[in-house]
Parts: structure tokens; C-alpha cells; sequence
């Protein structure tokens, strides 16, 4: 690492110019977080054609504040009205909105932003250490090694689902289902789409999931107007007790490291890590019932670890040039539009873009931790609403956030159906996570799968001859067979345990 070239990047950071790209950055970013449907990629594109007479460096260290800015305003809504806006703010939801409704919206949105910041700055510093060592070994993952990962994540929704595990397996399944419809990418084939062109290009993740959590929790909420279900008129300290700090700790250092390995690799870093931070965190837990009741490591783990992997998708964007998701991708297309070509040679030929947008992260998630904790009290002002105006609200958000995604009235239509369904789902107690969390995942498995297949000749043993995907795939089988394993070592001491007693008698 040249030291110089590093120090030089802070001190055009300090320029008054870049710092103010740089607030106005993380500003944009937290509101349009809190906006479900509109996304950093879209906003980054929407913004494109202001950079044209901005200096590039003050640019692209605005649309990056953009970028990691949006998630944390994901969390935002995800806590107050369980609305995910990002896919990453899935897993918050289980928590985050139960700790709110106990009158601790407070504590779960201050412990996200010091999640948060810790898990982007630790991010930060690996990339700024080892960007050139992440990015090699980021390299050797092919479609095999993704359709591994993206396996075990679909196996660990059934861990992540609050409720019964069958349940959530079949709300999985489900949500793989849904991940089919539309054209088939390899064969151009039309699947499930009822000879509808709406529905030829697939159905849209904000769909899927303002309407299982907005439409449907509205409905639910409405058969419980008789029961008085209101929020509580008293949110409490907006500051986290040092319990909570204490509490949490573990799961922002493990939500850090997860973050910061996951992030880095293409196709839903942030989300397969705020699954697999959650899930951990479950699985080490001594008591894992309180998970979906308002655990606070359940929101101090996720949102960690999609902070963390957000930053350090910057790693094979800068260094070899290869965009990690879609927000990337745009930011990939803004610096080729200002004339850098990001890659090996960025770091040398220009030091000060490669630079000035790393050290541009310190600052920018110093101010994000600034601006979120004081605001927290305002936004929790949102849980004082009464149910009667909070409802409509609600509605218009989902019914704006999903038509802006393609300006379809289908959508909406869509979006009811399945705000229907998702009201059902509750009913019958089935968590409507898991079929999120599985249609996410569901396009990442099946491309990776068919690939993979075609490279090895449609042999299936080639997932175990490479030796990522057949560590993966080790794992994914452990996790399969550890409930059985457990549950014959428990039967085995129980019977144990009664032959020791029938002899002592």
C-alpha cells in the first residue's frame, strides 16, 4: 500500500468541496432508504447525468454516500412500520419491529446505527488493507461456488423464521417457486406467466415484500382495531443501555467479519450476510425463542453485516473492475462516464479516485452515526400515530414505492395480491421472511445451478471436486443432518439416563 498516496486521499476528503458531496451524499442515501421501492440504483441512475459537470472524484464520492447510506434508512422503516425497502432490511423486520412495539423502536434504531458504523469502518479498514488480497480470492468463485452459497442460505431461511420450522420451509419453497416465474434467462422460455407480458419479465422483489409486510400487515392490523392493538404511547430511551451494548456486542463483531467476507463476492452479498449474521446469531444463542420477539441481537447482527458487506463491495469494483450488485453496476458505469476505468490500474493511474473514495467512507459513516442518533427520536415520533392515519400512510408509501419501480398499475395489483396472501399467511402462522428471503435467493440458485451444470457436462459431482463450493457443500450437508444427529444423541442419553436409573433401583 502506498502510505503517501493514502494520506493524500484524506487530505482531499478535507477539501470543504467533497466533504459537502459527501453529506449531501449519505442525506440522499438515508431518505431514499426510507422510500421503499425507489433503491440506490435507481437513485444513482436518476443522478447520473449531475455528475457530467461535477469534478470526479467529488462525484463518485457522492453517489457512494448514496450507496451505503440507503442502508441504514432501509432499517428505518423496517423497524417503525416493518417495511423492508431493500432486500438486506428483510431480516431486520423480525426484531426490529417487535422491539418497537414493546416501546423500544429507540434502542433498536440506535443499536442499528452503532452496528452500523462499526461494521462499514471495520469494512472500511479491510479494504483499505486488504482490497488486492480479498479481490484475488474473490476471483476463484464461479457459478459453483454461488450456487453453494446461495444453497445454504435458502437452508438457513428455515433457521431465520420465527415461527415453526415446517412452516417456514414451506413459506421457502414457496418464495423458489415465485422465483421462476417469468422468462427463462438460458432459453428465453416463458414460465408461469398465464400469457401475460406484465409478468414475462418476472416478479419484482418490492412487490413481493410490500406486499407480504405492508398490505398484509395492514389487513392483519384491521381485523385487531377491536382488540386495541395500538402502539405505545411511551417509545422510551432512544439511547441503548449499556445491557444492550453489552448485549449486542458479540453479534456486531461477528456481523462485521461476516459482512465484510460476503460483501465481496457478486449477486446479494448483503443480503445472503444479513441472513447468515442472523442466523449465527440464532443458532449461539442460549435461548433462540427470543429471536422474532425482539431480541436486540437480532437487529445488531443483520444490520451490521449488510453495512459491512455494502462497503466492502468496493473491493472487486475498484481493483478488478467487476461490479458486486446493481448499485455497483451504476457506479461502475459513472466512472467509465467520467473517463476512469476501474481495475488493477485505477490504484496507480488515478490514486486520487481510488483514494479520495475509500477515505471518503470514514468520514461518511462518521456523519451517518451523527446524523441517526439524534434523529432517532423523530423517527420514533412515527409510533404516535395513531393506527387510523398511520394505516393510509402506510398504504400510500407501498403504493408509491412499488408504481415507481416500473410505473405499472400491475403492480399495485399485484402488490394487493399479495398483501392478501401475506394476511393469510399471518393468520395461519406462517412468517412470510422465509418466502422473501427464498425468492431472493431463488434466481441466484437456479442461474448458478444451470451453469454450473453446464460447465460440468451435466455431471452433479462437480459441485464436490472443486474445493470451495465442496467446502460450502460440506456445510450445507452438516447443517442438513445436525438436528438429526442431535436429536439421536439426545434420545440415546435420555435412554441412557433410564437404564442408569432402573439399575440404581
Amino acid at each position: 500500500m502506498d502510505f503517501n498516496a493514502f494520506v493524500e486521499g484524506f487530505a482531499l476528503v478535507a477539501e470543504p468541496k467533497n466533504m459537502l458531496y459527501c453529506l449531501v451524499g449519505v442525506l440522499i442515501g438515508m431518505v431514499i432508504g426510507v422510500l421503499p421501492g425507489l433503491g440506490p440504483a435507481a437513485t444513482i441512475a436518476i443522478l447520473l447525468p449531475i455528475t457530467y459537470t461535477i469534478d470526479p472524484v467529488a462525484a463518485i464520492i457522492m453517489l457512494a454516500g448514496i450507496y451505503y447510506g440507503a442502508q441504514y434508512g432501509g432499517t428505518i422503516t423496517s423497524v417503525l412500520l416493518r417495511l423492508p425497502g431493500e432486500a438486506s432490511s428483510v431480516v431486520t423486520v423480525f426484531d426490529g419491529f417487535a422491539l418497537a412495539k414493546q416501546g423500544k423502536a429507540g434502542t433498536a434504531l440506535g443499536i442499528a446505527a452503532i452496528g452500523s458504523f462499526v461494521g462499514a469502518t471495520i469494512s472500511i479498514i479491510g479494504l483499505t488493507l486488504l482490497a488486492p488480497v480479498v479481490a484475488g480470492f474473490a476471483l476463484s468463485f464461479g457459478p459453483p461456488e454461488y450456487a453453494a452459497l446461495a444453497a445454504l442460505g435458502v437452508l438457513l431461511v428455515a433457521t431465520i423464521g420465527s415461527g415453526n420450522k415446517l412452516k417456514a420451509l414451506i413459506a421457502g419453497a414457496v418464495g423458489l417457486l415465485l422465483a421462476t416465474v417469468g422468462r427463462d434467462s438460458f432459453t428465453g422460455a416463458e414460465r408461469f406467466t398465464f400469457d401475460s407480458l406484465q409478468l414475462a419479465d418476472g416478479i419484482d422483489f418490492v412487490v413481493v415484500a410490500m406486499g407480504l409486510f405492508g398490505v398484509g400487515e395492514i389487513l392483519y392490523n384491521l381485523e385487531q382495531r377491536h382488540r386495541k392493538a395500538t402502539p405505545p404511547t411511551k417509545v422510551g430511551n432512544v439511547w441503548p443501555s449499556r445491557k444492550d451494548l453489552r448485549q449486542s456486542s458479540g453479534a456486531i463483531g461477528r456481523g462485521s467479519l461476516i459482512g465484510f467476507v460476503l460483501g465481496v463476492l457478486p449477486g446479494g452479498g448483503a443480503v445472503l450476510s444479513s441472513i447468515v449474521a442472523y442466523a449465527t446469531e440464532k443458532r449461539r444463542a442460549k435461548n433462540p425463542e427470543r429471536f422474532g420477539r425482539g431480541a436486540v441481537e437480532g437487529v445488531a447482527a443483520p444490520e451490521t453485516a449488510n453495512n459491512a458487506a455494502a462497503t466492502s463491495s468496493f473491493i472487486p469494483l475498484l481493483t478488478i473492475g467487476l461490479p458486486a450488485n446493481a448499485s455497483m453496476a451504476m457506479l461502475f458505469g459513472a466512472l467509465l462516464i467520467m473517463g476512469v476505468s476501474p481495475g488493477p490500474q485505477l490504484v496507480d493511474e488515478r490514486p486520487d479516485v481510488f483514494w479520495g473514495v475509500i477515505n471518503s467512507m470514514y468520514l461518511g459513516n462518521l456523519l451517518l452515526l451523527i446524523l441517526s442518533i439524534p434523529l432517532v427520536g423523530l423517527f420514533v415520533r412515527i409510533l404516535r400515530v395513531r393506527p387510523a392515519i398511520l394505516a393510509p400512510i402506510t398504504a400510500l408509501i407501498t403504493i408509491l414505492g412499488v408504481y415507481t419501480i416500473n410505473n405499472s398499475v400491475f403492480d399495485i395489483y399485484l402488490m394487493v395480491a399479495f398483501g392478501i396472501l401475506g394476511y393469510f399467511m399471518k393468520k395461519a402462522g406462517f412468517d412470510p421472511g422465509p418466502m422473501v428471503l427464498a425468492y431472493v435467493l431463488g434466481s441466484i440458485i437456479e442461474s448458478s445451478t444451470r451453469r454450473s451444470l453446464l460447465i460440468f457436462g451435466g455431471d452433479p459431482t462437480g459441485f464436490f471436486t472443486r474445493p470451495i463450493s465442496g467446502t460450502i457443500f460440506a456445510v450445507f450437508i452438516a447443517l442438513l443432518l445436525l438436528p438429526l444427529i442431535t436429536t439421536v444423541i439426545r434420545a440415546t442419553r435420555r435412554k441412557t439416563a433410564d437404564t442408569d436409573e432402573k439399575v440404581g433401583v
